[in-house]
């Protein structure tokens, strides 16, 4: 295989827990009293990571939580779906374990908190097997801008053009080919309104981890 490193997103891509982040967005803003928009996130501005996600919900409704307030909140409410409820998609693990055995470097690259993130990864037995989390909560630019991707190489010591990344959602997507790096993507139903643009834009689009695994390891 060309690569040396495969560097994953989190929800959605590598966990199935797309659904826990909306109902907890929904139940943040009502315990407040205020109702929940449809485009609670069309006007997000460059970048989606954990810290500028608290800022843009600070901004968008007047909050007078401070940021840190905010991503506790968030951060405990969501804890508790990923310590029992969130699963890896079908077939991931099966991924891991024979990237592990090619002896491929990885690396999660989240726009989550890096808490959340070992959390959910140490509750489904897998995060030993990753080498770097390259999270969110961290003072970084958020995708679609390459940071996030940039550094996960970094602490793999890999080039960007040595590593591929798996995603599932546009903004991804193109985070990884601003890092200079190729990207497979994989589908979710909570970004199939993209579908068309994933597609395009990603190197492979794959329905599960089975069409990832057979196009990348035969």
């Amino acid at each position: 295989m060309k690569y040396k490193a495969v560097i994953f997103d989190l929800d959605g891509t590598l966990i199935d827990s797309m659904g826990v982040w909306k109902e907890v967005d929904k139940e943040y803003l009502e315990k407040r009293g205020i109702p929940v928009p449809d485009d609670i996130f069309e006007d997000v501005e460059g970048g989606n990571s954990f810290i500028e996600i608290c800022h843009h919900f600070k901004n968008k409704f007047n909050l007078l939580d401070t940021i840190k307030e905010i991503g506790a909140e968030w951060t405990c409410m969501v804890a508790d779906h990923y310590k029992t409820g969130v699963k890896l998609k079908p077939n991931a693990e099966d991924f891991l374990t024979k990237l592990e055995a090619a002896n491929i470097k990885m690396a999660v690259g989240t726009s989550n908190s890096k808490f959340l993130a070992e959390t959910v990864l140490r509750s489904n037995g897998v995060y030993r097997k990753f080498g770097a989390i390259v999270a969110g909560c961290e003072e970084i630019k958020g995708k679609p801008f390459p940071d996030i991707f940039l550094a996960a190489a970094n602490e793999l010591g890999v080039k960007p053009s040595e590593c591929l990344v798996i995603e599932d959602v546009l903004i991804g997507v193109q985070a990884a080919k601003n890092a200079g790096m190729d990207v497979f993507a994989i589908s979710d139903e909570h970004s199939r309104k993209d579908r068309d643009k994933i597609s395009e834009a990603a190197n492979f689009f794959a329905e599960d981890y089975n069409e990832i695994i057979a196009e990348l390891l035969g």
